[in-house]
């Protein structure tokens, strides 16, 4: 990587949560060429569903969940701040942005949930950040879920919500873990297999596929993966930041499937 490159990713995590990050952020749509709002996934007016687990859960409050773009409903993660960047960087398109991650969800939880926490809400684009959890619970001896499980499971929620909202725009994240914290060799090679049948999921449902994974094992050349997760699984501020700007780059260049 040059060094200009090299400054330019490195400014662009280093102001972390500050408010003065999520406005340079917003940049990342602001800067570069914008899709028009014919081909754009982030149409006028549309409702952005972020879901998922703790990750995208963060802390979010349940007393204004009914809310959009209200920071206590969005939570203190990268769907706050990717909501935050869409906000700021498109504001004439007026999206109404909710989050209904739940800690600890793998996806057969998000099933049992969907009816209320997703296809009542008529998303335009539905996000979906699963799968940590699937392997995690089953390493830790709390669930006997496998790859196979969780690819299935996948496949069938996202047909389901196809069916049911046939014009929505899936947005499939790329788990991802750093190797620190919880996080050590017996998750390895299983934790790929995971990933590669996220990614085989989001081909066959064409979803936009956000390379989670791949941004973070850029981004440990230039600090300790504790810097992006102390326990491996759970972003900091810093590596909340970095996938909020990974999120808006991929999905707001994307086109309408």
């Amino acid at each position: 990587m040059a060094v200009t490159d090299r400054r330019k990713f490195m400014q662009s995590l280093a102001a972390g949560a500050s408010g003065a990050a999520i406005l340079s952020a917003a940049q990342v749509v602001a800067d570069e060429k914008k899709p028009t709002h014919n081909d754009s996934v982030l149409a006028p007016g549309a409702t952005v569903l972020f879901q998922g687990d703790s990750i995208t859960d963060a802390g979010r409050s349940r007393d204004v969940a009914e809310e959009p773009n209200n920071q206590k409903a969005l939570g203190n993660g990268y769907a706050w701040m990717a909501a935050s960047q869409m906000l700021v960087g498109l504001p004439e398109a007026n999206l109404q942005i909710f989050n209904r991650g739940i800690s600890g969800h793998k996806v057969f939880q998000l099933a049992d949930r969907w009816d209320k926490d997703c296809l009542d809400m008529k998303p335009n684009v539905l996000s979906i950040l699963i799968g940590v959890n699937d392997i995690w619970h089953m390493l830790g001896g709390n669930y006997d879920g496998t790859v196979t499980v969780y690819e299935n499971d996948f496949d069938a929620l996202l047909a389901r919500t196809k069916e049911a909202l046939p014009q929505v725009q899936l947005v499939i994240c790329e788990p991802f873990v750093l190797k620190c914290g919880a996080v050590d060799d017996k998750w390895f090679p299983m934790f790929d297999e995971y990933r590669a049948a996220a990614k085989r999921v989001a081909e066959k449902h064409s979803a936009i596929f956000v390379p989670f994974q791949a941004m973070f094992d850029e981004a440990v050349k230039y600090a300790p993966p504790e810097h992006w997760a102390r326990d491996g699984v759970h972003p900091s501020p810093f590596g909340c930041q970095l996938m909020a700007h990974e999120w808006v780059k991929t999905v707001s260049h994307a086109k309408v499937s």
